[in-house]
């Protein structure tokens, strides 16, 4: 669920930007590298964020009159790191809330907090952690695309049970009942999210070996230039 336009108050609404905006700052900066120093990553970089743009605009009804959609964001995340996917997350998001009514321009901040940056973030942690506990490659795949899906979720509810405390049992309480509402249809979409990203890795790694190559992704993110790279 992206939270839609005007439903944060505007504290919480302003807080979540600021708080997301050295992230997308920083990640203009590491897309703005690496189209300069790999100008064969733009088609790559596209379908990414294209990727990203049509998981993330299939709103399917949830529980409550709420719904749930998948992120696409563990596929870029393993591709080009998390601060590359902040920039295009925010940028998947803002077309999103211009073109779409999906989300919204005052709670643009909080929507690229969970889904651009903390399910990236996650997302390529699990990646990084099951590789280098020797685990396939496809089976990384999946926990990051798995990971960076319910992340996103975890984040929305606390970000919605903050706002919107629960009268009797406080942000817990809230925290609770958000969780619990998000969990019946997002936990089989996480699933789902997890298979899809695995089938289009392995059509990647038959059409583009080289560019997986290059990105570190075959060779596993236990490399050095992956490693310095996402230091950065």
């Amino acid at each position: 669920m992206h939270i839609a336009e005007g439903y944060l108050p505007p504290v919480h609404a302003a807080a979540w930007g600021v708080a997301s905006a050295p992230f997308v700052v920083h990640g203009v900066r590491a897309l703005t590298r690496e189209v300069r120093s790999n100008p064969e990553s733009t088609l790559l970089l596209g379908a990414a964020g294209a990727f990203t743009f049509v998981l993330s605009a299939l709103k399917l009804p949830s529980v409550t009159g709420s719904c749930s959609h998948p992120t696409g964001t563990g596929l870029g995340a393993i591709l080009f790191r998390p601060p590359i996917m902040a920039v295009l997350g925010t940028i998947t998001l803002l077309f999103q809330a211009l073109l779409l009514a999906h989300g919204g321009l005052t709670t643009l901040g909080a929507n690229v907090f969970s889904m651009a940056i903390v399910g990236p973030w996650a997302g390529f942690g699990a990646f990084v952690l099951l590789r280098r506990f020797g685990a396939p490659l496809m089976v990384a795949v999946f926990f990051g695309a798995f990971v960076a899906d319910l992340s996103t979720y975890c984040v929305t509810s606390v970000q919605l049970a903050l706002a919107f405390p629960d009268p009797g049992s406080g942000i817990p309480g809230a925290l609770a009942k958000f969780g619990g509402i998000f969990a019946v249809t997002q936990i089989p979409l996480a699933v789902s999210e997890g298979l899809l990203t695995v089938l289009v890795m392995r059509l990647l790694t038959q059409s583009s070996k080289g560019d997986l190559i290059r990105l570190g992704v075959l060779a596993g993110r236990t490399s050095e230039r992956r490693e310095e790279a996402t230091a950065r």
